[in-house]
């Protein structure tokens, strides 16, 4: 059976609806969908069948195995269902029982290669004007600065855009996630000549601004030292506003709309032609380019400033939050939360963990857009909420949803040695909060369509480091699922770990550049007798394919 639902018929007739509701297992829900009671609302089939899979993933029957491993001397990277190698030019579907490549590129020069990767996805709404945008797309940035839009299941060039020889662009990020793209480059540099000269370089760096779907340019702006100061250091874009960090710990705010309103020069479209200084050309064609046609001239108007060590600053809650380290190096690890309307600061709004690790507790909004906190340390994870103290002011309190505890048997470890004379001496030790011989929580993840909370715990079992997976209930904390990793975890290595759906992903770096990935699967129904048995008798096999190497199980 998939799962029990064995209530009396007495106990089921004082249930009310919605409670008699909850009780349906697996085969009740998928009775009903087949009935169509879930056909009426956009969104609902969607909705049950993840709740289905969530239900068949928290079984106790249900393991998770090990499918197959590759490793490789360039970076791994993945997104929805599909695994990268040779820097996005390899693409492995995770969700097969044995590796299939999906699509295998020409080999490249280095100049070629790419740098960074966005996966696009059909926008809700709208007529678009290519069959192919309504498949899933890829966008690249190569190494020479050229944008491409690649086919997702094929690897097909889809629409190409030159960028500019002004400057070199490395990565891509999302202003407006799946609406608005934005194209940074690495920190502008004199060459060495110049700088022997005495030329001075103002402009740090170079945003280029796209609307994705159908590919559009929206603009070109620079951040220059003496628009924004000589303290600036870095920037960023996110959610339409332009973020600006000064190395004093000033993290300043202004909007990108008022920006290209006020300071663009020229507007233009790709595959349009153009006269820019000059020169005639068509734009986002080598090599012409996309022209910098937002020229600041003026500090723009801000909208925000705060000091924040290290410029750590996030926005989120209901009503708005932020929350900052203050600026002193005495108060590392000590958080505040503010209301953003006043800069005041929440009650209970200092959140101190008190750690005493190698690495340092965090802390951010959940990303379940709830408007809790998420706050994660070596041994606490603590889901904090705002709740309105005073209506009148509209003071909130920070108060705790719910917390995670890793599992530690004694806090103090004693040290015995026997000296030459046999006499014994033991000595006390504090090991630290994050020690690899104590449970530690290493990465916390949310899976936005289960609705379950990731927890990747590490422990050390004889010699080698161990890791398992748990995964929780989003709304209450409750551990449903405990998944193992069979290969060894050393916390001197990089680690990153998915969890999508049924297949759980772990990829690692190790020394000398060599990266490895273990895919492991659902596998449904079997007990774990059964699995333990699978486990004795599991055979090893070396599958090549496009000249890649898997080892299948």
């Amino acid at each position: 059976m998939l799962s029990n639902s064995s209530t009396s018929s007495s106990a089921t007739a004082k249930l009310s609806s919605a409670d008699a509701f909850k009780l349906h297992n697996i085969c009740h829900l998928l009775t009903r969908r087949f009935l169509g009671f879930y056909t009426k609302d956009a969104g609902v089939v969607y909705r049950k069948n993840m709740g289905i899979l969530r239900k068949l993933i928290c079984q106790e029957s249900t393991t998770f195995k090990n499918v197959w491993t590759t490793h490789s001397t360039s970076p791994i990277a993945y997104q929805s269902g599909k695994i990268y190698f040779d820097n996005y030019r390899c693409c492995v579907s995770s969700v097969t029982p044995e590796p299939r490549i999906i699509y295998q590129m020409p080999a490249c020069s280095k100049s070629e290669k790419i740098e960074d990767a966005l996966l696009l996805e059909c926008p809700v709404g709208g007529v678009l004007p290519r069959p192919s945008d309504y498949k899933p797309s890829l966008a690249v940035l190569t190494a020479h600065n050229w944008l491409f839009r690649l086919s997702a299941s094929t690897g097909e060039i889809l629409e190409r855009v030159y960028l500019t020889s002004q400057c070199k662009f490395r990565y891509l990020s999302w202003d407006t996630t799946q609406e608005i793209m934005v194209v940074k480059s690495v920190q502008c540099k004199v060459p060495a000549a110049a700088r022997q000269a005495g030329i001075q370089q103002s402009v740090l760096f170079f945003f280029a601004v796209f609307r994705v779907l159908p590919l559009s340019f929206i603009g070109m702006l620079e951040i220059d030292k003496k628009i924004f100061g000589n303290s600036v250091t870095d920037a960023s874009m996110s959610h339409q506003m332009l973020i600006v960090m000064h190395s004093v710990g000033l993290v300043r705010l202004y909007s990108f709309q008022s920006i290209s309103e006020k300071f663009m020069t020229q507007q233009v479209d790709l595959e349009h032609e153009c006269n820019w200084n000059g020169k005639a050309g068509i734009v986002g064609k080598y090599p012409f380019g996309v022209p910098c046609n937002i020229k600041i001239t003026d500090t723009p108007d801000l909208l925000f400033e705060v000091s924040s060590l290290e410029n750590t600053f996030q926005i989120g809650g209901y009503p708005w939050h932020y929350i900052i380290t203050p600026n002193k190096k005495s108060q590392r690890g000590i958080f505040h939360v503010c209301s953003l309307k006043d800069h005041t600061l929440a009650k209970n709004g200092i959140q101190d963990m008190k750690c005493c690790s190698l690495e340092p507790d965090w802390i951010s909004f959940h990303p379940d857009s709830s408007g809790r906190i998420l706050h994660v340390g070596p041994n606490w994870i603590k889901i904090l909420k705002l709740k309105e103290t005073d209506s009148v002011t509209e003071q909130q309190e920070v108060k705790e949803d719910f917390i995670l505890q890793a599992h530690r048997e004694n806090d103090v470890n004693n040290s015995v040695t026997v000296t030459s004379s046999g006499r014994v001496v033991k000595k006390r030790i504090n090991l630290l909060d994050d020690d690899p011989e104590r449970e530690t929580f290493k990465i916390v993840d949310y899976e936005d369509e289960l609705d379950l909370l990731s927890v990747v715990t590490v422990t050390h079992i004889g010699g080698d480091g161990a890791a398992h997976l748990d995964l929780h209930c989003n709304e209450k904390g409750t551990r449903l699922k405990h998944i193992v990793f069979g290969e060894p975890w050393d916390v001197t290595y990089s680690h990153e770990v998915y969890f999508d759906r049924n297949v759980v992903l772990h990829i690692e770096q190790k020394p000398n550049r060599i990266f490895s990935c273990y895919v492991y699967q659902m596998v449904c129904g079997s007990s774990r007798e059964g699995e333990d048995v699978r486990k004795h008798k599991r055979k090893r096999r070396f599958c090549k394919k496009m000249g890649r190497t898997f080892e299948c199980f």
